[in-house]
């Protein structure tokens, strides 16, 4: 009977996942957070719903990064999404190969996968007040039309190459890290890697055992804590395979980085603990006092990323290692010269220096109502309610938007709070009549706008460094300033009264979003 009963639940969800009514929905971005918003929208009988994927191939940040050593600074049980369970890493802290096959597997467990359009780079996006829907142009010249657009391009999608005289000079290969070119043989090379972030501090310990002589350009030194990685056996597989033991793992690290939330926005006492940690990791690694001065950090503990790695300092303190504080003059067609005014050649160039957080839809050219530009909008800065719903700009609901990034925690928790918020809006569109468009308020937005900027007086976040966090305005256009779980509740319910609703004059439309 519970076998018959069991195979009676999994029809009944089965067929809840039928989709069942519109509105016509496209994603910009087939990540973790565009695809995790598709499987809600399928759950909640949203249909028509196409992904515009730029790549290849789905993953977004884990398609694209594939440098030696990439993996996730956040445990399996949590970077994961609630409704899919994790099985097949193999490590605690889940490399790009394991996420990547995650996704896929997700995507094709909940029928995802073919409303997937790869190789269509959206490049044009217009609101027709007319029509009361999107049209969409992708880089082939392809129109596409729909009433609900969901740009889930993400922060980490954009590498951000330096601004140093000479860069287009040098000879040899140069590239970022999340465009890694396997190609490149380093065996025996002398390697010049530009940027301390978080990527470098995963690749430096490879290329340190792989080339001749590896040279690191640090601009800042960054707080880096320890980080205890360990393979996943059989028997510890099977132990996280129980639903309790899995919540339990992923509740308990979860509460973890909330602490460290609310060191970063609320207690110093708290951040200054953590920072005694990472320094103490340093002192234990790195016995050199001229290296360790060199690696000591000389900003506010979350001012930049914390940075997880128990093998970074080891690789630095090799004799084929050399760290430079110097800051850079240029770069020439055979090496770089610093700031002291000494060049040294380098067969090639690794540059580690981020992504262009502050710019996250500066490819695309995004027009809202009365011909205003998203370009315009924010040119001061991103900003959004909620990061998710821009003033001027109707039936548009960012995921992982202005203002929904963390100091400490984990990014998919935060995306399925977005993910819930928005199924909710289009559910509530769908109720509506053809044509309806939804705006949040000038008042709600602005309001938000400026709560957020409140909560960051007197943080880390703001204490004067330079990070990427910020813009060039000093306005931090990135994080969250409190805790993730503050984040859930106020989106945790969709709130009509707070949208401004819009009649479009001729409500037809092409048939089938296409």
């Amino acid at each position: 009977m519970e076998g018959i009963a069991s195979i009676q639940r999994e029809k009944d969800t089965m067929q809840s996942r039928q989709p069942t009514r519109g509105p016509r929905v496209i994603i910009i971005g087939s990540g973790i957070g565009g695809l995790g918003m598709a499987v809600n929208l399928g759950n909640a009988g949203i249909g028509d719903v196409t992904i515009l994927e730029q790549g290849p191939d789905l993953g977004g940040v884990w398609r694209d990064n594939t440098y030696p050593g990439v993996a996730c600074d956040v445990p399996s049980t949590l970077y994961s999404y609630s409704f899919a369970k994790q099985t097949g890493f193999s490590m605690r802290y889940p490399g790009q190969k394991d996420i990547q096959s995650y996704l896929r597997r997700v995507a094709a467990e909940h029928g995802v996968t073919d409303k997937i359009e790869y190789d269509s780079r959206v490049v044009r996006a217009t609101f027709d007040e007319d029509l009361g829907q999107w049209e969409v142009l992708t880089e082939d010249g392809k129109r596409r039309h729909c009433d609900v657009l969901i740009p889930a391009v993400g922060t980490l999608a954009r590498p951000r190459l330096p601004e140093i005289r000479g860069r287009e000079d040098f000879t040899g290969p140069a590239f970022h890290s999340a465009r890694w070119q396997h190609d490149v043989d380093l065996d025996g090379k002398d390697v010049a890697v530009i940027g301390t972030g978080a990527s470098a501090l995963q690749f430096v310990p490879h290329l340190q055992r792989q080339v001749r002589k590896l040279t690191v350009y640090q601009r800042s030194a960054p707080y880096v804590m320890p980080m205890h990685n360990y393979s996943y056996d059989k028997g510890f597989k099977r132990f996280l395979g129980t639903r309790f033991m899995r919540l339990a793992d992923r509740f308990g690290y979860w509460a973890l980085m909330e602490v460290g939330q609310y060191a970063f926005s609320r207690s110093p006492k708290i951040s200054n603990m953590m920072a005694s940690m990472a320094l103490k990791q340093l002192e234990k690694q790195v016995p050199d006092p001229e290296l360790r001065a060199k690696l000591t950090p000389d900003h506010q503990v979350g001012c930049k990323r914390v940075l997880f790695s128990s093998r970074y300092y080891p690789a630095l303190t090799q004799p084929n290692v050399e760290v430079l504080v110097d800051g850079i003059e240029e770069i020439t067609a055979d090496g770089v010269t610093t700031t002291d005014g000494q060049s040294r050649s380098h067969d090639v160039l690794v540059y580690g220096t981020g992504f262009r957080t502050d710019d996250i839809l500066g490819h695309i050219e995004i027009t809202g109502r009365d011909g205003r530009l998203l370009a315009d909008s924010w040119k001061e800065g991103a900003e959004a309610y909620l990061g998710i719903s821009v003033k001027h700009f109707p039936n548009m609901f960012l995921v992982y938007g202005p203002n929904t990034d963390l100091g400490s925690g984990s990014i998919p928790y935060m995306l399925e709070s977005q993910m819930r918020y928005i199924k909710q809006a289009v559910t509530h569109l769908a109720e509506l009549p053809a044509g309806t468009s939804l705006t949040v308020r000038d008042t709600v937005h602005d309001e938000f706008v400026a709560w957020v900027e409140r909560n960051f007086r007197n943080t880390p976040w703001t204490s004067g460094c330079s990070n990427w966090y910020t813009n060039a305005a000093g306005r931090v256009v990135t994080n969250w300033p409190q805790r993730s779980g503050r984040y859930r509740r106020r989106t945790k319910t969709f709130d009509p009264t707070v949208y401004q609703v819009g009649t479009a004059e001729r409500a037809t439309a092409p048939a089938a979003g296409r």
